[in-house]
């Protein structure tokens, strides 16, 4: 059964600040925020992968949080500042860990690309990784079935470096 057959047509307004600019929108109650970024939207540089969280590959970052978009309700997002992999960029210069990734070319196949700059973006603010071990352990919730992990691991530790995060000394 679709849902919309299960919840009618009715729409909740909600008011979120989108990558930056304040959005008002109606939505179903049965949306999630993926489906709204990607469908809604047409923000399509977030994925979906798994569906069900497993993946990481629709990471975006809610308030600062690293979050699984696919787990999201749309609703449940009313007030909230969401940033995705089209906000990183500001002014046409890349995020300083999009340069990264492209420098140590930390993809492959480039599908889980946006949720692992987000997760990655998310984990650099959080100020939590202080060893290659340790973002290994903070982006195990992003699989990237290439295997890219390596070059992703040190994009994200050559940002953490340029900012005094991470002593180069501890890099492998």
């Amino acid at each position: 059964m679709p849902v919309h057959a299960i919840v009618g047509t009715q729409t909740v307004p909600i008011e979120i600040t989108l990558n930056g600019d304040k959005r008002t929108l109606e939505v179903s109650p049965a949306t999630t925020l993926l489906d709204l970024l990607r469908h809604d939207l047409l923000l399509t540089g977030t994925k979906k992968g798994c569906d069900h969280g497993q993946c990481g590959a629709c990471t975006v970052i809610i308030d600062g949080q690293r979050i699984n978009s696919c787990l999201q309700l749309a609703v449940m997002q009313d007030g909230k500042a969401i940033t995705t992999i089209e906000g990183l960029s500001q002014g046409g210069a890349l995020h300083p860990l999009q340069a990264a990734f492209i420098e140590r070319d930390a993809f492959q196949c480039g599908y889980c690309t946006p949720g692992q700059i987000c997760s990655g973006v998310a984990l650099i603010e959080e100020g939590h990784a202080t060893t290659r071990e340790e973002i290994r352990e903070h982006m195990s919730g992003n699989i990237c079935r290439c295997g890219a992990y390596p070059n992703i691991v040190d994009a994200i530790e050559d940002v953490l470096v340029q900012r005094g995060q991470l002593m180069k000394e501890a890099a492998e």
